[in-house]
């Protein structure tokens, strides 16, 4: 049956493959529940089931500490919760799925996380320069460089958790909506048929004995048969824009759930390609392309609702959502890691440059601006557009000002691994 859906698939869908994003890890990926923020157990390396290393695509540089621009200057007093949590992710044992993000070695990890979960070896929390002096002696810094060999620079660009209103039910204001995963969605794992198309995924629907490719957002919109929904916005570029995100919270507005905070967190998609509603409104002469932004979007939509659904439907491409515990408010949706986003220091990256889970120093700047943005971060997300080597996608945090700096950083930047020193360089599961 799979080689059958698999031939079926592989004419209407293949393409599908390069421009889908595959968010979820093996366990489950965004809205699987992390592991818990009280202690931290590391077994032995020898317990940690291996599995084939991966190939990774990028060059590495052993480089030193004072080769890092402004490492000195990044103040980690707030650092160390934050490298317990993704110590937590690290030992988590790997399933050698290829059509899952690569993710950090976790044997060569264990040493490392052993030494944050002993408290003889551990820093006190909050001390920066005690914090310092642990990272500096159990990692090594490892330059990245592309295919080329060429110390890689490349482009830094942001994004957010953002706020919108809704209800539970459809009325008003409220028309909008965000749908939850349908049950006819099919997800097939190419490579489990096809060794030469491991890490290949392609999404689609049955009809009759046939497999075709899931429908597109006006499909969806056309059928007498929709997915379920989570919840219903009250503005329709609100809508969109959390869909770009991939996830975000949704202040109910009415019914019993009145003021009540939720988070909807990205479940599927529907396998079609990414088209931006911007572009097609400049391409039909709404609008000039230096005009294109959130706020003149949405009151192109003030001025034009009978074409609303028009202008949404040029993106063929749905997220679909699961409702989510907002348990605290600092904490970020859940990344293709399963750990929660961590604001200025969690990033999105391609992982066939930098495993998941892996600490990064990046080097880059302020939204619009030259002044240094230089700090440690953790690899802990992915994304459709991040592709290449030093590629990143810095997660601001929740909220309008983080909205604001994500909405216009588009910087230059590049990064350093950092990686267990008795592990040699870089490595893949």
């Amino acid at each position: 049956m799979k080689r059958l859906l698999c031939l079926s698939l592989l004419s209407a869908l293949l393409a599908a493959c390069s421009t889908t994003t595959e968010i979820p890890p093996e366990d489950g990926g965004r809205g699987t529940a992390p592991a818990a923020e009280t202690g931290l157990s590391v077994p032995t390396a020898s317990a940690l089931p291996d599995t084939p290393a991966r190939a990774l695509a990028g060059r590495y540089q052993r480089a030193a500490w004072s080769e890092l621009p402004g490492w000195e200057s990044d103040d980690l007093s707030r650092i160390w919760p934050l490298i317990v949590r993704n110590c937590k992710g690290l030992m988590r044992p790997t399933s050698g799925n290829l059509a899952v993000p690569a993710r950090a070695t976790p044997r060569a990890w264990q040493p490392v996380c052993a030494a944050v979960a002993d408290p003889a070896r551990a820093p006190a929390a909050g001390d920066a320069a005690a914090v310092r002096r642990f990272i500096q002696t159990y990692l090594q810094p490892w330059r990245l460089s592309g295919a080329d060999g060429r110390p890689a620079i490349n482009t830094v660009t942001g994004y957010y958790e953002p706020l919108v209103r809704g209800s539970r039910e459809r009325g008003g204001r409220h028309q909008w909506p965000l749908y939850g995963v349908p049950d006819d969605l099919l997800t097939i794992d190419l490579g489990a048929v096809y060794p030469d198309l491991a890490g290949k995924r392609v999404r689609g629907k049955l009809e009759g004995r046939r497999v075709v490719p899931y429908d597109t957002r006006a499909g969806i919109e056309a059928a007498s048969r929709k997915p379920p929904v989570v919840v219903w916005v009250d503005d329709p570029v609100d809508n969109f824009f959390l869909q770009v995100q991939g996830s975000g919270r949704v202040q109910l507005t009415e019914g019993p759930d009145a003021g009540k905070t939720i988070r909807v967190a990205y479940a599927d998609h529907n396998g079609q390609p990414y088209m931006s509603i911007g572009r097609w409104l400049i391409d039909r002469g709404e609008m000039r392309a230096d005009q294109a932004s959130m706020q003149n979007i949405r009151a192109w939509a003030q001025r034009n609702p009978a074409r609303v659904q028009e202008m949404l439907n040029a993106n063929p491409a749905v997220v679909f959502f699961r409702e989510e515990t907002v348990a605290d408010p600092e904490q970020g949706p859940k990344g293709a890691y399963a750990i929660p986003l961590a604001p200025g220091r969690s990033i999105a990256v391609d992982p066939t440059f930098v495993p998941l889970g892996t600490p990064v120093y990046l080097a880059t700047t302020y939204p619009a601006s030259e002044r240094p943005l230089q700090r440690l971060v953790f690899a802990q997300d992915t994304g459709t557009a991040i592709r290449g080597a030093a590629r990143a996608d810095y997660y601001w945090g929740f909220g309008d000002e983080a909205g604001q700096q994500a909405g216009r950083m588009k910087q230059r930047g590049q990064m350093w691994l950092l990686w267990p020193k008795q592990a040699g360089e870089p490595s893949a599961r």
